[in-house]
């Protein structure tokens, strides 16, 4: 694919190694890939360490955009119209604790100004500093903030016309961006999105699931599938799990620590129906949604219940199976919509039991799934998202379509 001109790339840029289990790192290469889909000639940039930096052409073109390798098509459902720019970070970058060998000094001082700058039109990156970078050189950039920090923004940065729009999935992070100095009309708020190949049906590969998850027995699966961490109600799952023994719970995702930590205190707990199956990669995911016969958003109380992002929520809605979900400040405007069967409060496994008693006597699995989940959803795609990101961009400022 050539661009049709030198400086045109739609670049998104993460300042982590990938793929990892993260879920900011499904948001961003998921918000490239939406914007990739829209026809835009969009980059994905992000460091690489390893063997792989030893290339020559990494020291001849160190930028140089190419098709997304299959282990990352595969973790985050990507399709074939994003592409790619590792940048080499070769040893003894990110070894040693010095501002000189940081792999985001390296990218944003010597990277974008030397070999990225006249190829690229605009910039979106959660990372502030390559935003500032980009800015400095004269390029257009969206910057996306999704959590409570306590910094001020540089007055010289967010009041530059090359700035566009700051992004964010939560009213209470836009109240704090705006109270350290990002102008209130330079910052909006927008939920994240869905892969729209969760929306295709896989009747056999879920059948496959339920026939592998279900022991014991039992007839009935319960799936969560997000990080393993306290405040995401996981330890509130393993209480209404201990309940329900006749139901068989299913957690995908976590790294192997978070893992091992869940299935010990499942053992403490005598816990049996409980399985971690750990990071499902995304081309296997949305059977596993399919294969549930509910899927399970718990949440704790708590400062991450006022801004934490409902990424994994839409991927449930698309998948079309009926769902229980948390009453937490940032899941309040979807309280009327019908795709969500049953709300509970947060912190209280005895009315998520109950709630889940209920809606698998009033919701019994559709192997096509719920339509009016699904029809929900399609206001939610990374393609749509995107799109709406850039009528916030001077048109002089918009990539071109690719060829």
């Amino acid at each position: 694919m050539k661009n049709k001109s030198s400086r045109n790339n739609y670049i998104f840029f993460i300042n982590e190694e990938i793929p990892q289990p993260k879920a900011h790192l499904v948001q961003s290469t998921n918000a490239a890939n939406g914007a990739a889909n829209l026809g835009y000639t969009t980059v994905l940039t992000y460091p690489e360490k390893g063997r792989e930096t030893l290339k020559p052409i990494n020291f001849i073109r160190p930028f140089h955009p190419q098709k997304a390798p299959e282990k990352l098509i595969k973790y985050y459902n990507l399709h074939d119209k994003l592409q790619v720019a590792p940048l080499a970070m070769p040893w003894p970058i990110d070894y040693f604790p010095s501002k000189f060998t940081n792999s985001n000094t390296i990218a944003t001082k010597y990277y974008f100004p030397f070999h990225m700058l006249g190829k690229t039109k605009l910039v979106h990156s959660r990372d502030w500093n390559f935003i500032k970078a980009a800015i400095k050189n004269g390029i257009a950039a969206i910057y996306e903030h999704h959590h409570h920090e306590d910094k001020q923004f540089e007055p010289e940065i967010v009041n530059n016309p090359l700035l566009q729009i700051t992004v964010t999935v939560a009213d209470t992070i836009r109240e704090t961006m705006i109270q350290h100095g990002m102008p209130p009309e330079k910052v909006i708020k927008l939920h994240n999105g869905f892969n729209r190949l969760f929306m295709d049906r896989h009747p056999q590969q879920a059948q496959e699931w339920r026939a592998k998850l279900l022991k014991n027995g039992r007839e009935k699966l319960v799936v969560y599938a997000g990080a393993l961490q306290q405040f995401k109600g996981i330890d509130i799952l393993l209480d209404v799990a201990l309940t329900m023994p006749q139901v068989q719970f299913v957690c995908a995702g976590g790294n192997e620590m978070e893992v091992n930590h869940y299935q010990k205190l499942a053992q403490e707990k005598q816990v049996d129906n409980m399985t971690f199956l750990g990071y499902v990669l995304h081309d296997g995911l949305p059977s596993l949604l399919q294969a549930a016969d509910i899927l399970a958003h718990p949440h704790c109380s708590g400062q991450a219940a006022t801004f934490t992002s409902p990424l994994k929520l839409f991927d449930y809605f698309a998948s079309g199976t009926p769902i229980i979900a948390t009453e937490i400040p940032s899941l309040r405007e979807f309280q009327n919509t019908p795709a969500i069967a049953a709300w509970c409060q947060p912190d209280n496994p005895q009315e998520f039991a109950t709630a889940l008693a209920q809606v698998l006597t009033t919701h019994p699995r559709k192997n096509e799934g719920y339509s009016e989940s699904v029809e929900f959803v399609k206001q939610f795609s990374w393609e749509t998202r995107a799109s709406k990101i850039l009528t916030y961009v001077d048109q002089k400022w918009h990539p071109e379509l690719a060829a």
